[in-house]
C-alpha cells in the first residue's frame, strides 16, 4: 500500500488535486504585493501559495551570467546583474513570518522553495508543512539530504533533468524520507505545448510507485487540465496580479481570473473522473428500462407450450426478460397463456 501524504490537513491524491499558486518572486520584493497575491490565490480557490526563500549570496556568484530567459525578460535593464535582480526579490525573515501569519488568517497553506541551508532553517522556524525542491537543485544531494531529513513531504521538480537524474534523486531522498511527490516540469519560461510531455508523469508513477504532479510553465491552462485528468496529485501554476508587471516571471504566469478558471476546470475534471466502480447510476436507471430491450412475444403462446426462438423477438422496453435468455429459451415453458406483443417476464415461464 502506498504511503498516504498530507500537506497540512490536505490529503494528496489524484481524486482531488492539490493546487499550488506559484507566486515565486512575483511579489517584486514588496510585502504588500505578496499579501495581495495570497488574498487573490485564496479567492481563486488554491490550496496553497508558494514563494521562494533564498539568501542571494549563498546561491549565486556576483558576476554569474543571466539565463537566456532572464535576458529576454529583463533585457531593458542590461546593467542589472542576475545577482542584483535576485537581491531585489529576496524576502527577509520578518517578511516570511508576516506572510505565514497572513496565510493562516486567509486559511491558505504557506509554502516556499528553499535554495540554501539557511533558508531551510528559516522555513523550519516558521513551521512550513512541506518542501518544494526546485529543478535547479534536483541533483544537489547535500541540500536534498538536509531537506529530506526534516521528515516532511517533499515535492521534487524535474526540469533540466533526464530520467536517470530523477531516479538517482528520488532514490537518494527515499533513504531519508518516503513522502515524495514528483512533478513533471520543463524548465523554460514559457514552454510550448509540444514540450510539456505529460506522459513522463505517468512513467514516474509506474517506475517509482509514487504520487506525481505537474509544474506548469505554459501560457494557458490546457496542460494543467489534462494533467489533472491523467492523475496528477499536485498542480503548480505560476501566479501574478498582472502579467504586465516588471519582473522575470510575470509574463508567463496566470492572473487571478485565469487561476480561478483553472481551478474551476480542475474541479470539473474531478467530477468527470468519478469513481473507479462501474455501476448503474441513479441517472441511468429510468433510461435502462426504457432504452434497453427485453424478449417480446411475436405470437400467442399457450400454457405449457415450449418456448421457441421463432415465437419471440427482442424489442424495447427493457423491463422484462433480458435478451441473454433467448439462446436457451427452449428450456422453458409457459406457465399461462401469453398473448402476442407482450414483454416476457420471468414470472410467466418456468423450467421444463
Amino acid at each position: 500500500m502506498k504511503q498516504e501524504i498530507f500537506i497540512s490537513k490536505k490529503k494528496i491524491n489524484e481524486d482531488s488535486p492539490f493546487v499550488i499558486a506559484e507566486a515565486g518572486v512575483n511579489h517584486n520584493g514588496s510585502l504588500s504585493i505578496a499579501k495581495k497575491l495570497i488574498q487573490k490565490a485564496k479567492i481563486a480557490g488554491a490550496d496553497a501559495i508558494k514563494f521562494q526563500t533564498f539568501k542571494t549570496e549563498k546561491i549565486i556568484l556576483p558576476k554569474a551570467p543571466k539565463s537566456k530567459y532572464h535576458i529576454e525578460t529583463t533585457g531593458s535593464d542590461k546593467s542589472q546583474s542576475w545577482f542584483e535582480l535576485l537581491k531585489s526579490q529576496e524576502l527577509t525573515e520578518k517578511m516570511h513570518i508576516e506572510l505565514k501569519k497572513y496565510c493562516n488568517k486567509q486559511k491558505i497553506i504557506f509554502l516556499s522553495t528553499p535554495y540554501d541551508f539557511e533558508s531551510v532553517d528559516l522555513l523550519e522556524k516558521i513551521k512550513i508543512p512541506a518542501y518544494k525542491i526546485a529543478s535547479t537543485d534536483n541533483v544537489n544531494f547535500p541540500l536534498l539530504k538536509y531537506i529530506a531529513k526534516k521528515n516532511k513531504p517533499v515535492i521534487l521538480s524535474t526540469g533540466m533533468n533526464n530520467f536517470d537524474d530523477v531516479r538517482k534523486s528520488f532514490n537518494y531522498i527515499k533513504k531519508f524520507n518516503s513522502k515524495i511527490v514528483i512533478l513533471q516540469c520543463t524548465a523554460n519560461y514559457p514552454i510550448k505545448q509540444e514540450d510539456v510531455n505529460l506522459n513522463v508523469m505517468l512513467k514516474f508513477k509506474e517506475k517509482f510507485k509514487c504520487k506525481v504532479g505537474f509544474s506548469d510553465h505554459t501560457n494557458n491552462n490546457f496542460s494543467s487540465i489534462v494533467a489533472s485528468a491523467m492523475g496528477a496529485c499536485i498542480i503548480e501554476k505560476h501566479f501574478t496580479l498582472d502579467k504586465k508587471m516588471s519582473g522575470p516571471d510575470h509574463r508567463m504566469s496566470s492572473n487571478p481570473k485565469e487561476l480561478k478558471a483553472l481551478i474551476d476546470n480542475i474541479q470539473l475534471v474531478r467530477k468527470v473522473r468519478g469513481s473507479y466502480e462501474k455501476k448503474i447510476l441513479k441517472a441511468e436507471k429510468i433510461n435502462k428500462k426504457r432504452l434497453q430491450k427485453s424478449i417480446v412475444t411475436e405470437k400467442k403462446i399457450k400454457k405449457g407450450q415450449i418456448l421457441k426462438k421463432y415465437f419471440l423477438s427482442i424489442k424495447r422496453p427493457g423491463n422484462g426478460l433480458e435478451p441473454k435468455y433467448l439462446e436457451n429459451i427452449s428450456r422453458y415453458i409457459a406457465k399461462k397463456d401469453i398473448n402476442a406483443g407482450v414483454v416476457l417476464k420471468y414470472s410467466m415461464i418456468k423450467r421444463r
